[in-house]
């Protein structure tokens, strides 16, 4: 289980990082994206910033009860 929840950290933390970059680039172009989706991007890093947080803690909590 604490691999499979590992992985799925891993992979909240690259959506995080993603959506990051994207909403970084589109404010640095500016135009018509950045009207539209700016903050948008900006939610969904939020949003996958708190499934990462948690899942974070979940993995943490899991490995000192020694689950493996």
């Amino acid at each position: 289980m604490a691999d499979t929840l590992f992985y799925l950290v891993v992979a909240a933390m690259a959506a995080v990082v993603v959506s990051l970059v994207i909403g970084i680039a589109g404010y640095g172009k500016g135009g018509e994206f950045n009207k539209r989706n700016g903050n948008k991007m900006m939610r969904f890093r939020l949003l996958f910033q708190f499934i990462a947080v948690l899942l974070i803690i979940a993995y943490v909590y899991l490995r000192s009860q020694g689950g493996s």
